[in-house]
């Protein structure tokens, strides 16, 4: 295991600027190409995968912003897809619409609820060629993300939600769940400058109640080689539960002190750990 604290390990950190980036195209981002992997110029002409970056709860596309320059700047082709939030085996299913666009090699990356959503979509999918875990969840089939969150103490999240109640066609009503503004900072993004905090907690995408509590059915980092980041300042998901992932899957993994909003206060940490698990696929 690869232990970093706070920092990065190849340029300066700085402060990521939350403009929008990519290309809206259907229901997800563009950054790259659409039709898959590149392949490099000079004398190495070995196939890079393109990497689909799939955001969790409380966030959007733009949480990858850092991540997506720097895997650019590298040669790589992004892609970063909007998830719907509303549960996992819906998510993954829009999830799999992408993967299906992308031709070619592919590395899938999670953050948060997002892990939830690439274990499902990932499975019996050959193009993907690894996966990467950024805060996440590696649920085992009959795990919830409420589940997981409660099996180790140290999350602060129900404290800091802002629930709201919508009716639903059926009659039925239905719940979902947001961080109150005034709390969002502390709570998930304690490392990152606090005007582009507040530009993210204005911003967030709530997640519906029912997907925390949807049980997987598929676990795809059985099968698939696996990274894992694993923040140890993370007041949403503790340090002890993503540990305790990391290691069932034999997960390759690296410890940063950060809080859950790693890839925005560390995206050349981020970056360099995905580039690892891409070059890992190449053959």
């Amino acid at each position: 295991m690869l232990s970093i604290k706070g920092g990065r390990n190849r340029l300066v950190t700085g402060v990521v600027s939350m403009a929008t980036a990519g290309l809206a195209l259907g229901a997800f981002a563009l950054s790259g190409t659409a039709t898959g992997a590149t392949k490099t110029t000079g004398a190495d002409s070995r196939t890079k995968p393109t990497i689909v970056l799939e955001h969790g709860a409380f966030a959007d596309g733009s949480s990858w912003n850092g991540v997506i320059a720097d895997l650019r700047a590298d040669g790589y082709p992004v892609v970063a897809a909007a998830n719907p939030l509303r549960g996992p085996a819906s998510d993954a299913a829009a999830l799999r619409t992408v993967l299906d666009h992308v031709k070619g090699p592919k590395i899938l990356v999670g953050h948060s609820y997002g892990g939830n959503v690439i274990s499902q979509a990932a499975a019996d999918d050959p193009q993907v060629k690894a996966l990467v875990y950024v805060a996440a969840f590696l649920p085992a089939p009959g795990e919830s993300a409420l589940e997981l969150t409660n099996k180790y103490p140290g999350s602060t999240l129900p404290g800091t939600l802002d629930p709201v109640t919508y009716p639903q066609a059926d009659g039925s009503t239905a719940t979902d769940l947001y961080i109150q503004q005034d709390k969002f900072r502390q709570q998930f993004a304690a490392d990152v400058p606090a005007k582009q905090a507040a530009l993210m907690a204005a911003a967030q995408r709530p997640i519906a109640q029912a997907a925390l509590e949807e049980k997987a059915t598929a676990a795809a980092w059985k099968t698939k080689p696996t990274w894992d980041i694993v923040t140890t300042r993370d007041l949403n998901i503790p340090a002890a539960v993503q540990r305790f992932m990391a290691k069932r899957a034999h997960a390759h993994t690296t410890e940063v002190a950060a809080s859950h909003s790693v890839a925005v206060s560390h995206p050349h940490l981020v970056a360099d750990v995905i580039e690892r698990a891409a070059r890992s696929t190449v053959r």
